[in-house]
């Protein structure tokens, strides 16, 4: 009677704790809901940009259903606003690709499902003989992920029952119509420009690298190098990497959200529409989380005791987490004059930081050749940070010179 006292409670107790865990969830779920609804209110953003194509996809297929149903009459139109709903992509440019491919899939699912329907003269046989046909052209890659429509305007032809040449021309000019409605209101109306992200993209890697410079100088500066603190930079770095993907992604939807928008038509889109900082810029940041990367692994084989190479002295190390700083200072400097548009000159340190970076620099110098006559394997090490230190000095401050 004990245990099946306990096995009910513990049932009961699992229970519990499912439901709590679920209603974390939804609390959560809610919580970022409310946190996207307050940032699309309060300024432009990727929440604001949800928010807009959303309900232009709903009005895009509001107008074309209004077209097919009340102005021309159709009783059956499903296909215009279907399309229409479907093809307020991301970009103008993906809209007109996607419109092609979509409108090349629904007349091959309408000719071939005519075709099995004149062949079988049964709903169901016609369904099982184009079926297979068509979800195995689905995958062709000129469709791209538009293949999938011709199977199912296949299910809509058969499963209406009407095949002649007059119904299958009518469903193919209801898409052609939802395809110039979905286009067109994605291109007049707001159009979609992407170069916020690219912007704000790169100002978080450039002030995710200034985090990471901070974190080492003061791991360093503290004495406090072990294991766990290399493991920790290790994946902060590994952070920077992911953070460089998601910069040359937004990038490419920079480009193209560009294209086949004229002046004209990005007058019409209210997000500010400045232009994106140049590539190079991609490029000095992507030199500096590599830069990063290698000093966190340079670190990571000191920190080892079972490796071949020696940590420089406590005093070295010391000097050198100072150095970091402010390298890392100027990597957040970076970031505000990335994210605010400002002057490249605006980023530079002052006088006193810069010249505190070169005479820090002039110390370690000095330390690596009192090192060289002691310990190869500690003058290696040094020497290697030294080396990553100003290749980062030398990206972020390109016009700077050292000592």
């Amino acid at each position: 009677m004990t245990c099946v006292s306990e096995d009910v409670g513990q049932r009961r107790a699992a229970g519990r704790a499912t439901v709590s865990r679920l209603a974390d969830a939804v609390r959560r779920d809610v919580g970022a809901a409310g946190r996207a609804a307050r940032a699309a209110w309060r300024a432009p953003g990727r929440e604001r940009d949800l928010v807009v194509q959303s309900l232009k996809a709903a009005a895009a297929a509001l107008l074309a259903w209004l077209v097919a149903r009340v102005w021309l009459g159709d009783p059956m139109a499903l296909m215009a606003p279907w399309v229409a709903l479907v093809l307020v992509q991301a970009t103008v440019y993906s809209s007109l690709v996607q419109g092609t491919r979509q409108f090349a899939a629904i007349c091959v699912g309408a000719l071939v499902a005519s075709g099995a329907q004149a062949v079988t003269d049964d709903t169901t046989g016609a369904l099982a003989l184009c079926l297979p046909v068509l979800m195995l052209l689905s995958n062709w890659p000129r469709f791209g992920d538009q293949g999938i429509h011709a199977a199912t305007t296949a299910v809509f032809t058969v499963a209406s029952g009407t095949v002649s040449a007059a119904a299958v021309g009518h469903r193919l000019g209801q898409a052609a119509l939802g395809a110039v409605i979905g286009v067109a209101v994605n291109a007049l109306v707001l159009p979609p420009i992407h170069l916020r992200d690219v912007r704000e993209n790169l100002a978080a890697l450039a002030r995710e690298a200034g985090d990471v410079l901070h974190a080492v100088a003061g791991d360093l500066r503290e004495g406090e190098w072990d294991a766990q603190t290399t493991a920790d930079r290790l994946a902060a770095s590994a952070r920077l990497r992911v953070r460089l993907d998601a910069l040359r992604s937004a990038r490419g939807w920079s480009r193209e959200s560009l294209r086949l928008t004229s002046g004209a038509l990005r007058a019409l889109h209210r997000a500010p529409t400045e232009a994106v900082p140049p590539e190079d810029e991609d490029q000095r940041l992507a030199h500096v989380t590599g830069h990063v990367a290698a000093l966190t692994r340079t670190l990571a084989v000191a920190a080892d005791e079972d490796r071949t190479p020696a940590p420089p002295d406590p005093v070295a190390l010391r000097r050198y987490g100072q150095l970091l700083g402010l390298i890392g200072d100027t990597c957040h400097a970076q970031a505000h004059r990335l994210k605010e548009g400002g002057p490249a000159a605006s980023a530079r340190p002052d006088g006193r930081a810069e010249a505190a970076m070169r005479e820090l620099h002039r110390e370690l110098r000095f330390g690596l050749r009192e090192h060289a006559g002691r310990d190869t394997g500690r003058t290696a090490v040094l020497g290697t940070l030294l080396l990553q230190a100003e290749n980062l000095w030398a990206d972020l401050l390109p016009d700077a010179r050292g000592t």
